[in-house]
């Protein structure tokens, strides 16, 4: 660390539709203990209201991103993305956040890791939690990041510049069980992992219609029960091992689109039904939505001819284009998938985290990084 660990240099952004903290990973320990006990203190968290630090009292709004220059030639910079839990003394390594990594192009070239171009910057960016590697381009006319510009994005009001976020194949199995569909608990299922491990299932086949408001389903505990039984059992079929204490998989429940998109979609994160759609579970609902047999296929409408699937959410809806090739052993595979978001700075300055001694010890998920 650059500076004591009370007065930590922090860049406040909001990334999609999430919101997170950005820290060089200098500025903060290199010892995982001891750098999620710092973040628990800096977001205020366990706190149902995280009332004593930055976090917003909702999982979309406590999350970090590390971020540092990367050994690896095919990126300009690493990304490790954490969630902050709320009300529990957590921090999670166990998955990716495309809203998040929204920001970390902009962020990079803010810190000076990233040189900026005239008119618009690239950013190659490593996934330290999977491995994964995207490519983020936005906006940056006189060598300084604009974030202003005309690109919406349901779930967040106004306008902002556009960050272009192109994501090579995955080095993975699209289908990481094998199979097309498989049966859990009676439910049929897809499982698939196109940057985040995701199960996708008929919202009726839960006896749900899947255009409830997310506090209506979060209230219902059956659902909950189902839920929790079919992620647990996906999790070891994905090969993600006991994920009981981790947030992946997520789940997404599908049904037929009702305002021009090709589906709509209800998704837990785990146990919390998302406000809109995370970028990486989107980007595994629409290359699932084109497997011939996938649960969900049958229900989406496809524009022929186009990789854009346009996936509706309770805020509005989120377009992703996405289109698969097939493996010398005949299973598919994503070949594409592109995606815009937004970003926005909101401040940069230092935070002032609370004394480290009346803060709990975190816990780590079980089973490390995936």
């Amino acid at each position: 660390m650059t500076r004591g660990s009370e007065e930590v240099p922090c860049l406040l952004m909001r990334g999609g539709t999430s919101k997170g903290a950005y820290f060089l990973a200098d500025d903060l320990p290199a010892e995982p203990a001891l750098r999620d006990a710092l973040l628990l203190r800096i977001m205020g968290s366990p706190d149902e209201r995280q009332i004593d630090g930055l976090g917003g009292a909702h999982p979309l709004t406590s999350k970090v991103a590390v971020v540092s220059p990367s050994a690896d030639r095919r990126a300009d910079v690493d990304y490790l993305f954490l969630q902050v839990a709320v009300g529990t003394p957590e921090v999670s390594d166990r998955q990716n956040c495309g809203n998040i990594l929204a920001g970390v192009g902009p962020f990079a070239v803010e810190r000076g890791l990233v040189a900026a171009g005239e008119r618009e910057t690239s950013v190659r960016i490593r996934m330290v939690n999977t491995g994964d590697h995207a490519t983020a381009t936005f906006p940056t006319p006189g060598g300084r990041v604009d974030y202003t510009g005309d690109a919406e994005i349901s779930g967040v009001p106004g306008t902002a510049a556009p960050v272009v976020i192109e994501f090579p194949p995955g080095a993975g199995k699209l289908l990481p069980t094998g199979n097309v569909r498989d049966e859990i608990d009676g439910v049929p299922v897809t499982c698939v992992d196109n940057g985040m491990p995701t199960v996708l299932i008929e919202a009726a086949s839960l006896k749900v219609t899947g255009y409830e408001s997310p506090k209506d389903l979060e209230e219902d505990v059956a659902l909950a029960d189902r839920l929790l039984t079919i992620r647990l059992e996906a999790g070891r079929l994905m090969g993600l091992g006991d994920v009981s204490n981790a947030t992946v998989p997520k789940i997404t429940l599908l049904a037929a689109p009702r305002n021009g998109g090709a589906v709509t979609t209800r998704t837990f994160i785990p146990v919390r039904c998302h406000t809109s759609i995370g970028v990486l579970g989107a980007a595994g609902v629409a290359a699932g939505l084109r497997i011939e047999g996938a649960v969900g296929a049958e229900l989406a409408e496809l524009e022929t001819g186009s990789d854009r699937v346009r996936m509706e959410h309770p805020t509005g809806f989120l377009d992703i284009d996405s289109s698969l090739a097939t493996t010398d052993e005949g299973l598919p595979s994503a070949r594409r998938t592109a995606v815009v978001r937004t970003a926005r700075k909101l401040f940069d300055g230092t935070v002032f985290p609370r004394s480290a001694e009346t803060a709990s010890i975190p816990r780590r998920p079980q089973g490390g990084q995936r």
